[in-house]
């Protein structure tokens, strides 16, 4: 009895003596139990046995029975995820400015044998090294750096925390920052350099833009061009397309004429229907003569209108007629064409005021 009191008072001094040192004390979902012969263990908690002083076992969660005054329950492990809110401290970066930083821990306590045999205090042991190694993380990083890689910085300290703490049973699942304060000349100029940015940023999307207007205006009128040439050749080709159409239709109908005159011409009384057309144009071009310019050709008898639908017959006669093998043939010929210059010498130049 005597014994169990002094363990008992040591116990207290211990407890008393952590918390005035400011460490967090162990967390348990219970405190030490009693040894009442039978025992409930609760879910999730892990119950570390001691017999006559040394380890024996750890009871599973569930009904379990002890040797009274022997067995002794020394610890009591909870293996749920604990968070622990890490202080608030200084560090320096690479580009030497002094944070102020916090940030939450959370962890499980994986071997419970570990966790009360391989430290004093497990969550303190793991805050003083979560800190730590924040501190050195954030040496290696820049200001800049700091806020855009949270992440990464976030993961290193967890790869830290569980190289250190693995003969501490116990794992860290994850690490989050939550504060960074950053001092106030130091936030101000970091103001400044982001307005400074954000300036920048406009000046350059508005020059974007206007470049981009004046791509898109020379654009357009390149299109406009290309778009009016294009119209202008379609309608010149369209235009040439019906020139050559109406030519070629009126090739086509002074041949059927011709043909049709030309048949007309063999029948009976084909001469005199020749020389009565002969006579009218004569007569039209004659009426017509000095409209449209001062100087114009005048027959030596104009109002002989016989003679000339006579010469005009008779060109007409020479053309058409037949030629003939032989040289009395290409005679007859030479003369024919010479009496029709003979008779087209006849007509006179009058001039009209």
């Amino acid at each position: 009895m005597l014994a169990r009191a002094a363990r008992g008072t040591g116990a207290l001094l211990l407890r008393g003596s952590v918390q005035a040192s400011g460490r967090a004390p162990r967390r348990a979902s219970s405190g030490l139990p009693r040894n009442t012969v039978v025992l409930f263990v609760p879910q999730q908690e892990a119950w570390v046995v001691e017999r006559m002083g040394r380890f024996h076992r750890i009871l599973e969660p569930g009904l379990n029975v002890l040797i009274p005054v022997l067995d002794r329950i020394r610890y009591v492990q909870s293996l749920k995820e604990i968070v622990i809110n890490v202080p608030e401290q200084s560090a320096v970066t690479l580009d030497n400015v002094t944070l102020q930083i916090d940030g939450v821990l959370y962890l499980r306590i994986m071997d419970p044998y570990k966790a009360s045999y391989g430290v004093e205090d497990p969550e303190y042991a793991v805050t003083q090294l979560a800190q730590t190694t924040m501190r050195s993380e954030l040496g290696k990083l820049s200001l800049d750096k700091v806020f855009r890689e949270r992440e990464s910085l976030n993961a290193n300290i967890v790869d830290a925390i569980n190289q250190a703490a693995d003969c501490w049973g116990i794992r860290c699942l994850r690490y989050e920052i939550k504060d960074i304060h950053v001092p106030p000349r130091v936030k101000e100029s970091m103001q400044m350099q982001v307005e400074a940015e954000r300036r920048k940023r406009a000046t350059v999307l508005e020059s974007e833009g206007t470049r981009e207007s004046a791509i898109n205006v020379a654009e357009g009128k390149k299109q406009a061009q290309i778009l009016a040439s294009e119209a202008e050749k379609a309608e010149q080709i369209n235009q040439a397309a019906g020139e050559a159409s109406a030519v070629l239709a009126k090739a086509k109908a002074k041949a059927e004429a011709i043909r049709i005159l030309a048949s007309a011409l063999t029948q009976h009384n084909g001469d005199a229907a020749a020389s009565l057309t002969v006579a009218e144009q004569y007569v039209n071009a004659f009426s017509k003569l000095a409209k449209d310019s001062n100087t114009v050709l005048l027959p030596s008898n104009p109002s002989d209108v016989t003679s000339m639908v006579a010469q005009a017959m008779g060109v007409y006669g020479a053309l058409t007629k037949a030629p003939v093998p032989g040289a009395q043939n290409s005679s007859e010929n030479s003369r024919d064409v010479q009496g029709t210059d003979a008779s087209l010498e006849e007509l006179g130049r009058v001039k009209l005021s």
